[in-house]
C-alpha cells in the first residue's frame, strides 16, 4: 500500500482557473476501482497499490491534454513504507496521537 500525493498543472491554456481540469481529473479517479483518493487545495492524495496508482496517474496527466491544454507539469510525491501497512487515516492519526 502506497500513499501518492499527485499535483497536475495544465499550462498554455486561455485561463489562470485550474478547476475545470481538477474536476475532470477527480471524474477519472471516481470511476477508477482498488483506490482512495483526497482532494486538498493543493493537490490529490491517492492511496492504493503503487502499481495501480501509477496507472491512474498516467491516464490522469493526459486529462489537461483531452480538454486543450497544450502542455502539462505532474508532480508525483510518493510514500511507500513496507514495514508495515499505511492509510491516509492513519498517517493523520499518528499525529493527532502526538498533540
Amino acid at each position: 500500500m502506497a500513499i501518492v500525493e499527485v499535483t497536475i498543472v495544465p499550462l498554455g491554456t486561455s485561463s489562470p482557473s485550474i478547476s475545470s481540469y481538477v474536476a475532470a481529473c477527480h471524474k477519472v479517479l471516481a470511476g477508477a476501482d482498488g483506490i482512495e483518493y483526497q482532494l486538498t487545495p493543493m493537490s490529490t492524495i491517492i492511496e492504493g497499490n503503487l502499481e495501480r496508482i501509477i496507472e491512474i496517474i498516467k491516464q490522469l496527466h493526459e486529462v489537461p491534454f483531452s480538454a486543450g491544454a497544450l502542455r502539462v507539469s505532474t508532480t508525483i510525491r510518493i510514500d511507500d513504507r513496507r514495514d508495515k501497512p499505511i492509510t491516509m487515516e492513519g498517517k493523520l492519526q499518528s499525529v493527532m496521537d502526538k498533540l
